[in-house]
């Protein structure tokens, strides 16, 4: 059984699951995304609260790296991408290509933006901070504004600290 709770921040409503042992996903919220399934319980838990914390004090510039459990659901592939993107330090951005190179498939880059589009855990999966090979921003399932205002508040923080 999974939980879920949602929450209002600085950037949008969330949803943030988790399974009782790691988070398994971030939910945007819109309106009508977000289907409650037979196996999801609307439940605040202490890993839940935790996440919700991590990314206060990442939005505050506090939290340059997340310390969760994470179990996010994917292909072998999904998920080589998905550890892949967790490398790339807060602040830099990495281009679809790179990835696929840092991965050993350097022919891959569209397979690459299928996985950063099916990250079930954004923010904590940092698939914001991959970029087209000219730098333009390009899809983001919370949408190109939110993605924008990710990279504008890592560099932010970064002038700062």
């Amino acid at each position: 059984m999974k939980n879920l709770f949602f929450y209002d921040t600085e950037m949008c409503r969330i949803g943030i699951a988790d399974n009782g042992a790691a988070i398994t996903n971030l939910y945007f919220y819109k309106k009508d995304n977000i289907i409650l399934q037979d196996d999801i319980q609307i439940n605040e838990t202490s890993l839940i609260k935790e996440a919700l914390n991590q990314i206060n004090e990442y939005f505050a510039g506090r939290r340059k790296i997340f310390d969760l459990p994470l179990a996010p659901n994917g292909t072998e592939f999904q998920l080589k991408v998905w550890k892949a993107l967790q490398q790339i330090p807060i602040g830099e951005t990495r281009s679809y290509g790179e990835i696929a190179r840092i991965i050993g498939n350097p022919k891959a880059s569209r397979a690459v933006g299928m996985a950063n589009n099916r990250n079930p855990i954004p923010i904590f999966i940092p698939c914001h901070r991959v970029i087209g090979a000219n730098g333009s921003l390009v899809g983001y399932a919370g949408g190109l504004e939110i993605k924008k205002y990710l990279l504008e508040k890592e560099s932010i923080h970064l002038c700062i600290n």
